[in-house]
Parts: structure tokens; C-alpha cells; sequence
């Protein structure tokens, strides 16, 4: 039994934990989130081996400027890192000049930052590097020096890759592929660009780049594969000319531009889309037919044996085929299909085929494959030759993807605690399965292997602790930290770990993920609470990784909002029956379980109010926000909607129609019901609808729509416009100070008692 006088120390020791707490809380500042340096620290991109396995190269940000990346290296095996090359050196004290594509190819990378914003090592060894910066390609050596192979204001180089050997370079310029000897003489006649095609740049055919629903919604950002000799390339040929013509008003505060842009919006033609293989001398081109159910290529490149595979989807995704390509005795290339995968629903898109060199099936490599036959995504191992299929995981959670693989073993990533935990797994060719030293509770590890995948660069992060990278042996877990700036010792005192919360599905049985922030203000309940929920599919928000979220939700905590996070059914990270609840329905699963889940919350977490819950969604969930508070049975209060989609006929092909199918000029049942306009009658609550003039993914015109049903029913609503600006609204901090207090205000005039 305690004492009275070890009760009172620890009732100081508490309040005086509080009071820091308060305070730490107090100091976060929206101005402090959004100003430099970050409260995470600067936190690298892009970091990798190089192809040799004795330097890790990385994209830094810039001392004094967080948005402007620079390229760094480091030994691998310990030591300084050294910069070797930054925009502000090479420019001189130019400014940046991107143009429209480019610009918008940032916007598919989701990459907000400026600078050098991608680079490669070139070839297979560890001499250069190479990236493009403001229209020129430069190529840069570790011992800090910088050449720059071309430039052109006009029609900047794009997608620049070597070849194998490091001597030759491949790129995209003016809607054309072009090769440039990297080993010749400078400004000899053999170092100068050579165009490999020559119908590119006009009719709207381009050669050698992702079209749009490829880069924004199939994850594949190329459009041409060196073969592993480096004697001819595997491209792709882009015909946007059957794609609608659809022309973006990008209003600014000082003008407006009529941009014309491709957009295949669903039920109308997408691009068509044809490969070639190609000789890297002579131009020489074969094609690699496919046939004509062959909506979409998702994946493309070479067998280690020099022979060239696609990997395709039928328009309504129900099927994917990895079909590879033989050359016969006159040289035309012979199709043969290797895997062909099936779902009743959709197969979800994914990158995890390659060779294990070191285990044979019926004389050649076996190929690595991951699929959800078994109900949740599992590794298989399959035949070449007969396309004989055998597992080789059998985990209690999802895989989420290969990491690398030595020939035999293969590191893989998978889920945990339902999906809010990923740990890293090593399977061996007989399926013995272990999980990696350092494996943990609560934490979320992913990493990127060497070429020989004997070691790993291992990123941890957990709630409210921002990623640290850290070079790590397969074989016994011998560890070697990769310092970066640390993040700020006010992020640690401000956030806190959640409180993880087991909600019930409104099928009344599913689990639901969810958690909850209560309020830090010190003052005594009911509290109003913030509800922050995504909804759609291919993302998940409660999980134990680090957010960018956390210092925000740090900050409501500070204003007094409760903040509860929860991920309804159709998202990521669970089985595959938990995933496919957005089969042809849109605002109705994840409508049903944010209701459920809302009315559940003041039985879970005392001194809610269930009178003041809000709710903020960002594109998808926006969506939901604005869908949720377009029903007479909303248990919101009010809700903040950015970028929402609100009449899906106006969403690209390949996302909108792998869920919802074919709208039949709209009037399919699946987009009728999913259409916001049509429910603007029954808004009665608080709306604030925010969207960028120049979004080219969720375009301005489906915020106009809702705008303008919204006021033909007489609807009160309020406005929150960003003009020029795209998806991400990356105007720079003090917009995004102006985004949140814009919020704040909003919601203390919505949720007061």
C-alpha cells in the first residue's frame, strides 16, 4: 500500500508532467509548423546503394531552405557525407525554369519540392551520378566535379537513364528518344545526341514518357527500359490523339491561362499505348504486340537473359497478364504469356516480379510474384516455362512488397497489428520465414537493399518520431545509424502517442483501425473533436508510422479539439475482402463506418461531445467530407472539404473505372449515386470547400459543379480559393499557415459549445 507522502510526490511529479506537457504544447505554433527548419528535422529523399554497394546517395534539403533538395553522398561504409551538387551552384543565381509538363510531372511524383528532385546512379558502377535540373541534364562525380551533358530552354531533356555499362545515356526531348555517347570526346562528332525516333513531338505522339493515368494512378513513371547489353531499349509509344482535349482555366490572381490538357475522364478513350523494342544504333524498331484487350501497360522490362516482358491490364482491370517477348528466326518478336492474374473485383496493381537467379524451374530462374488468391497478398513462386504456381509466404497479414532478393533469399515487407505495423521478413526458396533484427511493437520499418541484397537502408519511424535511416546487415543485424539533422526537441514534447481505439464496422462485425488525441488545453470536458479520415482505397492513415499529420494534430490538441483518426473498409493494408468494399460504390461503405464509427466514439473515449464533432478530408476525403455532410443522417457537425472529386465522370479512366466500372455517359447506378450534385439539396450543416484553381488531378471544374448545385438550392456553404494552384496547394509556408488558420477559424466558429 502507497503512503500518503509517496502519493503526494508523484501527484507533483504528475501535475508538474502536465504543466510541461501544457506548455510544450503551447509553443507549437502554427507558424512553428510550417516555418524553417522543419520539426522533423530535414528529412532526405530518394535514399539508396549505389549499384557497386559503396556509397549511399540521398536528396537533402538545402540549410536554411527545406524545399530545396541537393545531392549528397556518404560512404556506405561509414564516414562524412559530402555534397556534390546543388541548384544554387549550378545556376548561378538563376532562377528555376520548368515547364508545364515538367511542372506537372512533380505534381504526379507528388514531389513539392524544388531543386534536384531526382537523380541515378549511371550504370552499374559507382563513377557519376545523374539528374536533370531546370531544363539541362547534368552528370555528377564524387569527387565534386559537375559536367553538364545538355541543355535546351525549350525542350528540356526528360527521364534521362544509362545504360548498363555507364557509357551511353537515353532520353525524352520534344516527344522524341534520343541517345548520347557519354564516353566519347567532348564536343567531338561521337558525343553528339543522336535521335533514336522520329514521329514524336507532333500529332500528339510521344515516345519514352508515362501517360497520365499510368504516372498518376499505375505507379509507372517510365516509359523506356534499357536491355541489360545495352544494345537496344524497350519503349513505349504514346498516341494521346483518341484522349478528350480537355482545357484548364488556370486562374491566378493576375491572369488567366487556358491550358490544354489529355485527360481521359471515365467511359472516354485512353491514350493508345504500343511497344517497341528498339536498336540503340540503329533505330531499328520490332514491335512487342499485344493484343487488343490490352488496355493498360502497368509494368515493363528485361529478363536477365535479354529477353524483353510486359505486364498488362484489360480496361476493367479484372485481369493482368505478364506476357514476355522471343525473337524467331526473322526477327519478330514472339508473345508468350507467363502469369495471368484474375480478380472478380479488380487485380491490384503491383511491382514485385523478378528473377531468383539462384533457384531454377524447369532450367531457368523462377520468378517472384505476389497475389491475392489466398484472400490477402502473398508471395508465390512461378514456373517460366509452365507458369506453375507455388506459394512461398504464408503470413498472418498482407505482404506489402518485395524489398530485394540475393538469388535465393528474397527481404519482404508485410503488415502488422492489422495493418498499423510493417516489419521486414527474410523467406528462403523453401519458405522459412524470419523477421529481421531489430523488429518491434508499434513501429513501422521499410527499407531498399544493395544490388546484392546483403544489406539494407532500414527506415524506422513511429508515431510522432520521424523517420532514422540506418545501414543494416541481412545476415546478423549488425546496424550502422545514418545520422541526418534531428528533428526538432519540441516535436517530442508536443506529440503524443496515441490511443488506438477497436472499433466495430457498420456490417457490425469488421474491426475498424482507428485513434484518438484527446484535448491538451487543460480545461474540463465535453470536447468538440476533430475527425480526419481518408475513405477511399490504396491508402491508409492509422498506422504507427511517422505523419506529417502529427504536429497539426499536436496543434488541435493544444486548441482543445479531441483529434480521432479512423480508416474505414475499402482502404489499404488489410485482406483482400476488407479492400474490395468499393466494388461499383462509392459513398456507401466508408459513408456507413465514418457514421458508425463517429456514434461510437462517446461510448469508447469519455467527455465527447457528440454534438461538436467535425470533420477534414483532403482529396479522396474530401470527398467523404463532402458526402457526409450531404445526408439529413450526418452525425457531423460540420466538415472541411479540399480538392473533393464530387462527380466522378470527371476522375481519370483507370482509378474511377477499376472501382465503379463504366458510367455509361453517367448514368450507371455506381456514378449516380456517387454524385455529390445530385445531393446538394440535403445539406443543412457547416461546408467549407477549399480547391486550387490549377488541380490537374481533381480538377477545379468538380468543386465548381458542387458550387454551383450547392446555390441553385439556395445552400449556404463557404469558399476557400488558391488561385494557380495544383493538388497539393504547395504555395510555399505562409499559404499553408493561411490553409490551417483558415481551418482553425472555421472550426471555432462551427464546433463552439
Amino acid at each position: 500500500m502507497e503512503t500518503s507522502s509517496t502519493l503526494a510526490r508523484a501527484a507533483l511529479i504528475l501535475a508538474a508532467a502536465l504543466a510541461a506537457g501544457h506548455a510544450a504544447a503551447a509553443d507549437l505554433t502554427l507558424e512553428r509548423i510550417v516555418a524553417d527548419p522543419p520539426l522533423a528535422g530535414g528529412q532526405p529523399r530518394q535514399v539508396e546503394f549505389s549499384p557497386g554497394g559503396a556509397w549511399v546517395s540521398e536528396l537533402r534539403p538545402a540549410a536554411g531552405d527545406s524545399k530545396e533538395l541537393e545531392l549528397w553522398a556518404r560512404p556506405a561504409a561509414g564516414g562524412a557525407a559530402r555534397r556534390l551538387a546543388s541548384a544554387k551552384d549550378l545556376l548561378g543565381g538563376r532562377a528555376e525554369a520548368l515547364t508545364e509538363a515538367e511542372r506537372m510531372a512533380l505534381e504526379r511524383k507528388r514531389i513539392g519540392e524544388r531543386g534536384i528532385t531526382s537523380y541515378q546512379w549511371c550504370g552499374q558502377g559507382d563513377a557519376a551520378l545523374l539528374f536533370p535540373l531546370s531544363g539541362d541534364l547534368y552528370l555528377a562525380t564524387l569527387d565534386g566535379r559537375v559536367r553538364r551533358l545538355r541543355f535546351d530552354a525549350q525542350q528540356p531533356a526528360q527521364d534521362p537513364v544509362c545504360s548498363a555499362d555507364g557509357r551511353q545515356l537515353a532520353y525524352v526531348q520534344g516527344g522524341n528518344l534520343w541517345i548520347q555517347a557519354l564516353d566519347a570526346a567532348e564536343g567531338s562528332a561521337a558525343a553528339a545526341p543522336r535521335r533514336l525516333t522520329d514521329d514524336g513531338g507532333a500529332n500528339n505522339v510521344g515516345w519514352g514518357l508515362a501517360e497520365f493515368v499510368a504516372a498518376e494512378e499505375l505507379a509507372r513513371e517510365r516509359g523506356f527500359w534499357w536491355a541489360p547489353d545495352g544494345r537496344s531499349l524497350l519503349v513505349l509509344r504514346v498516341d494521346e490523339s483518341p484522349v478528350p482535349l480537355k482545357t484548364r482555366a488556370q486562374i491566378f490572381a493576375d491572369r488567366t491561362e487556358m491550358v490544354g490538357q489529355r485527360y481521359p475522364g471515365a467511359g472516354s478513350a485512353n491514350a493508345r499505348v504500343t511497344a517497341w523494342r528498339v536498336d540503340a544504333a540503329s533505330g531499328q524498331r520490332v514491335a512487342l504486340a499485344l493484343p487488343a484487350e490490352a488496355e493498360y501497360i502497368s509494368r515493363a522490362g528485361w529478363f536477365g537473359d535479354g529477353t524483353p516482358w510486359l505486364q498488362w491490364l484489360t480496361r476493367d482491370q479484372q485481369r493482368m497478364v505478364v506476357t514476355e517477348f522471343d525473337a524467331d528466326a526473322a526477327g519478330a518478336a514472339v508473345p508468350r504469356d507467363l502469369i495471368d492474374e484474375r480478380d472478380a473485383a479488380w487485380v491490384e496493381v503491383q511491382q514485385d516480379l523478378a528473377e531468383l537467379k539462384g533457384v531454377e524451374l524447369s532450367g531457368k530462374p523462377a520468378l517472384l510474384w505476389s497475389s491475392e488468391v489466398s484472400g490477402r497478398r502473398q508471395l508465390q513462386l512461378v514456373d517460366r516455362t509452365s507458369g506453375e504456381r507455388r506459394a512461398l509466404t504464408h503470413e498472418p497479414e498482407p505482404v506489402a512488397h518485395v524489398v530485394c532478393n540475393d538469388g535465393r533469399q528474397v527481404v519482404f515487407a508485410a503488415a502488422r497489428e492489422r495493418g498499423r505495423a510493417r516489419e521486414l521478413f527474410v523467406v528462403g526458396p523453401d519458405g522459412a520465414t524470419r523477421p529481421l533484427v531489430g523488429d518491434a511493437e508499434h513501429a513501422w520499418r521499410d527499407a531498399v537493399g544493395d544490388a546484392a541484397c546483403a544489406r539494407l537502408i532500414v527506415t524506422r519511424s513511429a508515431w510522432g518520431q520521424p523517420p532514422q535511416l540506418a545501414v543494416e546487415s541481412v545476415a546478423d543485424g549488425t546496424t550502422m545509424p545514418l545520422p541526418g539533422n534531428p528533428p526538432d526537441p519540441l516535436l517530442a514534447a508536443a506529440v503524443q502517442a496515441p490511443q488506438a481505439l477497436d472499433l466495430v464496422a457498420a456490417d457490425g462485425h469488421t474491426a475498424l483501425n482507428a485513434f484518438y488525441f484527446a484535448p491538451r488545453d487543460g480545461r474540463p470536458g465535453p470536447h468538440a473533436v476533430l475527425t480526419l479520415a481518408y475513405g477511399g482505397p490504396g491508402a491508409e492513415t492509422v498506422s504507427y508510422a511517422w505523419s506529417r499529420q502529427a504536429p497539426l494534430i499536436a496543434h488541435w490538441q493544444r486548441e482543445g479539439y479531441g483529434v480521432f483518426m479512423v480508416d474505414t473498409r475499402g482502404m489499404a493494408g488489410r485482406d483482400r475482402a476488407f479492400t474490395r468494399a468499393h466494388e461499383h460504390a462509392f459513398g456507401v461503405v466508408e459513408v456507413a463506418d465514418l457514421f458508425a464509427a463517429v456514434r461510437q466514439l462517446p461510448t469508447l473515449v469519455p467527455d465527447v461531445d457528440p454534438a461538436r464533432i467535425g470533420f477534414f478530408g483532403w482529396s479522396y476525403g474530401g470527398f467523404l467530407a463532402a458526402r457526409a455532410m450531404l445526408d439529413k443522417t450526418t452525425p457531423l457537425a460540420a466538415a472541411v472539404a479540399v480538392a473533393p472529386p464530387t462527380d466522378w465522370t470527371l476522375y481519370d479512366t483507370a482509378y474511377t473505372e477499376r472501382y465503379l466500372g463504366l458510367p455509361d455517359g453517367g448514368r450507371a447506378p455506381a456514378y449516380v449515386q456517387a454524385d455529390l450534385t445530385r445531393r446538394a439539396a440535403e445539406l443543412s450543416k457547416p461546408l467549407l470547400i477549399v480547391h486550387g484553381t490549377a488541380d490537374d488531378n481533381v480538377l477545379f471544374e468538380n468543386s465548381l459543379r458542387l458550387i454551383q448545385a450547392l446555390q441553385a438550392q439556395g445552400k449556404l456553404f463557404e469558399l476557400d480559393i488558391f488561385p494557380g494552384l495544383a493538388h497539393g496547394l504547395n504555395g510555399g509556408p505562409m499559404v499553408q499557415l493561411h490553409l490551417w488558420r483558415t481551418l482553425d477559424a472555421f472550426f471555432a466558429r462551427t464546433l463552439r459549445p
